[in-house]
């Protein structure tokens, strides 16, 4: 016979009813007994898991650990180029100094390049720092720069906005996301445009 056999037996005996004279007090005892009984029925000695349950230490805490290195891996991750503050490695009137080369340079072999190609409405225009080239119908390209960034910024009908970096190893503005050079980029787009080559090398 069990502990829980024994223990049952013997709140049975406890429980039965000293006198049966009043309905009220049987009645009370009768309660007391079904809820007793119903105790006992579902009275385990072991904790209600199954066999072959083996819970972990501290489970919601290492799930939280493991979501929580998860999660700041991902927002560390870089999903872009790096970015890079140029205006501590280009002081500013070296970058004066360069842009400006580039865009007088380009507005001078723009204008040769439009004696050579027959567009309607091809114009080009400098002014406030500020190159424009009108391609009529075809449209128009506008290149400046931008001091505070030491970049030049160029929006093109093609290619749509670039900004390009001066790579002091590659001697150019580089657009750093696709890695082409200002002049060869409006080289290629100017070309198939137009359909006359040019050289802003």
């Amino acid at each position: 016979m069990t502990a829980t056999h024994a223990l049952r037996r013997t709140l049975l005996r406890a429980l039965k009813p000293l006198s049966s004279s009043s309905s009220s007090s049987c009645s009370s005892v009768q309660t007391i007994r079904s809820c007793s009984l119903f105790s006992l029925c579902n009275y385990s000695p072991n904790p209600p898991f199954p066999p072959n349950y083996f819970p972990s230490p501290n489970p919601n805490f290492s799930r939280s650990s493991i979501f929580c290195r998860r999660l700041s891996s991902l927002i560390g991750e870089s999903h872009g180029p790096a970015a890079i503050d140029y205006s501590s490695t280009l002081q500013e009137d070296e970058f004066n100094r360069l842009a400006n080369s580039t865009i007088h340079d380009l507005l001078e072999k723009l204008e040769e390049y439009g004696d050579s190609v027959e567009i309607d409405g091809f114009d080009v225009d400098y002014g406030n720092e500020v190159l424009t080239l009108k391609l009529g119908s075809l449209g128009t390209y506008v290149i400046n720069k931008q001091t505070p960034n030491r970049q030049i910024w160029m929006s093109s009908p093609v290619s749509g906005p670039s900004r390009f970096d001066w790579d002091q190893n590659a001697e150019a503005w580089i657009y750093r996301r696709t890695k082409e050079a200002l002049n060869k980029l409006l080289e290629t787009e100017l070309s198939n445009l137009c359909g006359g080559c040019i050289s802003l090398s």
